[in-house]
């Protein structure tokens, strides 16, 4: 695939680093002047706070949510997965989608899809309508942040990427640090329609943004967008994910859940091998023969449905079986990420002393035993020891996504960026949906047949369901034994510290 620059005589350039591929800006944003590197990070922070602050500040919402319509608070997991499946199905086409009208195009289109979105969630009137709301939401999401990540890594070497992701990820822990207690505020003092409303005013600040400083890179020949791998994958994604949410609720047979699963299994088995036979598939599944982008992918997607279901949980936990306000469950749940956003500073360091393999060895562990103490809250437990708990798993998390996200990238040449982090990205929406899913089914399989929220055995259920997701996040670590000590070194630097 070549590229070029464009000859457009009205328009300003800047003159930017030539990648290995040949990625360079198809024109300069007007404004951006000579500092798109200095703007660019503090672009995808908008997008990725957007995001952030959009899940977590439902979360403390879903009882108040779930009394509203009528329904169950564990049903209210189809707001939540309809959202980060959504990112799952229409993910792939992000980088399909940026290679053929531009990233900077794309990008302020997708802050205006997820706007437009987020207004039609505050306006629904029942959950049906919500969870319609929210996937037009994931369709916007599925392009945002992708596509920004793109231009991040084409626009940074790799010398710069770990800096550079780590900085912005700080602003977009600010999402999970205020989205929970500002959740709370709303429901308690306002109306949670407003929980939705809240991004309108992002969502045009963004555009405004993108519009003004968003370098643009697109490609002068692009391969053909793989619409039966789509129809196969998103397909397939979306009946395992459908199986999953409705496991146990007695909508359907048991017979006719397990025929479904077997059917959206089959056809991702079908894309796989449909991939296979083409030269640019949705995704390159021959991706996965990188070990370190393996180990990343692979070792992500089992982790996050270990801990992607912890912001479903912990409000129910909280507010069901502890009896806490949405304000108290929000202020309960924020040292998580504000131990995260502190750690973000020594995360660099940390990996440049250890390395990848050393750190995801060891913190993966440390993780599920984080969510396996949340077992040992309930009524009785002091403030005090919730905040530790809490800020724990923020603090390990932190270093986890953070040394996951980059290690992706180690071993990718430029050329193969828009296809890594499409590849990444569409794994990782995928966890959080599952996640969510597995978390709920999890607890179900405890509750039992009983799920009256005031009976105590919802906090027993809960309480098992922390230990059984600790201990399926501990498995992980053997997905990171394959890694060798020196993988990632070219973005954690880690031989240069071992020097003498």
């Amino acid at each position: 695939m070549s590229w070029r620059r464009p000859h457009a005589p009205n328009r300003p350039h800047t003159r930017t680093r030539r990648a290995d591929d040949g990625h360079v800006p198809v024109h300069a944003a007007p404004g951006a002047g000579a500092t798109p590197k200095r703007i660019l990070p503090w672009l995808l922070a908008v997008a990725l706070f957007m995001e952030s602050l959009d899940a977590t500040i439902l979360n403390t919402g879903v009882p108040t949510i779930a009394k509203a319509f009528g329904v169950a608070p564990l049903s209210m997991k189809a707001a939540l997965t309809s959202y980060t499946l959504s990112l799952a199905v229409f993910i792939p086409i992000s980088g399909w989608m940026a290679d053929r009208f531009g990233t900077r195009r794309v990008f302020f289109t997708a802050i205006g899809v997820f706007t437009v979105g987020s207004l039609l969630c505050g306006l629904s009137g029942g959950i049906s309508s919500l969870v319609a709301s929210r996937i037009l939401q994931g369709c916007g999401g599925a392009l945002m942040v992708p596509v920004g990540r793109i231009t991040l890594v084409r626009t940074f070497p790799k010398s710069e990427l770990l800096r550079a992701t780590s900085f912005v990820a700080i602003p977009a822990l600010i999402g999970p640090l205020v989205g929970p207690l500002v959740g709370g505020l709303i429901v308690v003092y306002s109306h949670w329609r407003m929980i939705f409303f809240v991004n309108l005013p992002m969502g045009v600040l963004g555009i405004l943004l993108a519009i003004r400083y968003m370098p643009d890179f697109r490609a002068e020949r692009r391969a053909p967008l793989d619409i039966v791998g789509l129809t196969l994958f998103g397909a397939g994604v979306a009946l395992v994910s459908y199986v999953l949410e409705i496991f146990g609720e007695h909508s359907l047979t048991l017979k006719s859940e397990l025929f479904l699963f077997g059917v959206g299994v089959s056809l991702l088995v079908a894309y796989a091998l449909h991939s296979r036979r083409l030269k640019h598939p949705l995704l390159m599944l021959d991706f996965f023969g990188i070990r370190t982008f393996r180990a990343s992918v692979v070792g992500s997607f089992i982790t996050r449905l270990g801990v992607g279901g912890m912001p479903f949980l912990l409000p129910l936990l909280y507010q069901i079986g502890m009896g806490h306000s949405p304000v108290e469950s929000g202020l309960l749940i924020m040292p998580q990420p504000l131990a995260a956003m502190g750690l973000r500073a020594f995360t660099t360091r940390i990996l440049r002393a250890l390395g990848y393999r050393r750190v995801l060895l060891v913190n993966t562990v440390c993780i599920g035993g984080a969510i396996m103490l949340f077992a040992a809250v309930g009524p009785g437990t002091g403030v005090w020891q919730i905040a530790l708990t809490s800020a724990l798993l923020g603090f390990l998390s932190s270093l986890q996504f953070t040394s996951m996200n980059t290690l992706a990238y180690a071993d990718l040449k430029d050329s193969q960026a828009s296809m890594g982090a499409t590849i990444a990205s569409t794994a990782q929406q995928m966890s959080m949906s599952f996640g969510v899913a597995v978390a709920s089914l999890t607890t179900l399989v405890f509750v039992g047949g009983n799920r009256n929220p005031s009976d105590p055995g919802m906090v027993r259920g809960l309480h098992s369901a922390f230990l059984a997701l600790g201990g399926f996040t501990m498995i992980s670590a053997l997905i990171f034994w394959t890694l060798r000590s020196d993988d990632g070194a070219a973005v954690s630097r880690h031989r240069e510290h071992a020097m003498p």
